[in-house]
């Protein structure tokens, strides 16, 4: 079972104390404040749980629910891949890498020009992350802008995602009735009628919150719709600090964790310990111009803390990282996802999203940079993993005999047994002296990441959808992928 690294040293920006009060302030807000526009499903199902309806309509939560709540509620899961060998468990305290984000344009890895993204896009984007070793599951990174028809842009999306990898995938989805209409194809995928719920692959990110503390009514019923089929669903919320939340990041973290919990409440009020994942995705708005920022130090910050709030929940939380204002992968790319992904890695909580691509603060997207990500995370993976100490490790009887002996350790046996676990080596990052670096071509990384990009999508064509299962799923749903492109025949041309 594929997994992620676990965290050896955490990084909290809260104390235990700073804590307890966010939490309290989050139970205070849903019980006195509550949550706007339930759905009457929900609404019937909550109340008949003990929670209640206000005069002016809002569902208000008891705190002793609440806390019942968050004790019932699924601590780990396994996340499926489409190939069990891709499976890994969701749980705090181990970290995993999923890209996502929803761009509508891709920076073109031709002409280096922003573009619509395309469906094809979004398939290639899903073969290249089939070959990332650090990205532990597939998210809809970008939306395919030539399809309108909102039933057809669903379909397309996971099937899109489906023919490109065995990883587990995952996406938005419209509507409830969407849901029940999606799984015949779902079923395909996993090998039959009824397949599906036994070893489901794809998480439903359903926002279902607009805030400020407002239900989004089409996002509760891809809730309920998602948990009739056994559809593991991803709970957003996304408020913007100084925006739709408060300008103080203490007052967003308290709305955000009772925005969370009041989607959490409802997915455990619907099917108790059902496997959901606690996403409080607190964002910043540049207060100068009005404008989301994602590369900045408090989104850094926020994301952390809000994975130090889903460690103390005890279930498996989600953020974002790793969204760059920089419009190509330069150096502002490269600190502001550095800083970003390290932070929320650390934080304990689970997941990362939005961690491998993304560019122009989630409007783009580009090969070239979920590449260089990519290796990016494979040093964040190690530095999670922390130091190991003990006696071995110590090396003292090793430093003493290089003393005696050769003076240094380069020949020793024990530094050869654990150059490949101790230390990591980079693909692509330069490590070369100048007057190398120069007769090697003088490349820098987008010019290294491109070429890597170009290989696996001139010669990746993998065959994850049978022909016999294709053609059923082209009879029943309207698929605009060719099906040329699933072999090398068909490929485009990305030079």
């Amino acid at each position: 079972m594929a997994g992620g690294s676990r965290i050896s040293a955490p990084y909290h920006p809260l104390t235990a104390i700073d804590v307890l009060k966010i939490h309290r302030s989050a139970l205070d807000l849903l019980g006195r404040v509550g949550m706007a526009s339930p759905t009457p499903r929900v609404a019937e199902l909550a109340v008949a749980r003990g929670c209640r309806i206000d005069d002016r309509g809002r569902l208000m939560f008891p705190p002793a629910l609440l806390e019942d709540i968050i004790d019932s509620a699924a601590k780990r899961f396994i996340v499926h891949g489409r190939d069990p060998a891709f499976d890994f468990v969701a749980v705090n305290g181990s970290v995993n890498f999923c890209t996502g984000g929803a761009a509508v344009t891709m920076l073109d890895i031709g002409t280096r020009c922003y573009r619509p993204s395309t469906l094809t896009d979004l398939y290639d984007l899903s073969r290249l992350c089939d070959t990332l070793e650090n990205i532990q599951w597939f998210t809809r990174p970008v939306v395919a802008t030539d399809i309108t028809d909102e039933f057809e842009l669903d379909v397309n999306t996971v099937y899109a995602s489906a023919a490109g990898t065995r990883k587990h995938i995952a996406g938005s989805l419209s509507r409830g009735d969407h849901v029940h209409r999606l799984l015949p194809l779902l079923d395909e995928l996993a090998g039959g009628e009824g397949r599906f719920s036994k070893r489901p692959f794809f998480t439903v990110h359903a926002t279902d919150v607009v805030s400020p503390m407002r239900f989004s009514r089409e996002g509760l019923d891809v809730i309920c719709a998602a948990i009739d089929i056994g559809m593991p669903v991803h709970v957003q919320t996304g408020p913007q600090a100084g925006a739709t939340a408060p300008a103080t990041l203490a007052g967003t973290l308290a709305q955000i964790c009772a925005e969370g919990l009041a989607s959490l409440a409802v997915v455990n009020i619907l099917r108790p310990g059902h496997p959901a994942i606690l996403g409080n995705w607190a964002f910043v708005t540049d207060l100068r111009t009005g404008a989301f920022t994602g590369g900045s130090g408090e989104a850094a910050l926020l994301a952390a803390a809000s994975g130090q709030m889903s460690a103390f929940y005890g279930v498996p939380g989600g953020m974002g990282a790793g969204m760059s204002d920089s419009k190509v992968p330069d150096g502002q790319s490269g600190f502001e996802k550095a800083l970003t992904l390290c932070l929320a890695a650390l934080s304990g909580s689970g997941m990362v999203f939005e961690s491998a691509g993304m560019l122009a603060s989630l409007l783009g997207c580009s090969f070239e940079s979920m590449v260089i990500d990519d290796e990016m995370l494979s040093v964040i993976r190690r530095i999670a993993r922390g130091i190991e100490v003990n006696d071995e490790t110590l090396a003292v009887e090793q430093i003493t005999e290089v003393i005696d002996g050769a003076g240094h350790f380069l020949g020793e046996p024990q530094t050869l047994e654990v150059m490949e676990t101790e230390f990591i080596y980079p693909r692509l990052s330069d490590r070369l002296s100048p007057d190398a670096w120069i007769l090697d071509g003088g490349r820098d990384l987008w010019d290294r990441a491109r070429e890597e990009a170009v290989a696996v999508l001139e010669t990746h064509y993998p065959k994850y959808v049978e022909a016999d299962v294709d053609d059923r799923i082209r009879a029943a749903c309207p698929i605009r992928l060719n099906p040329v492109w699933h072999r090398p025949a068909g490929r485009r041309e990305y030079r």
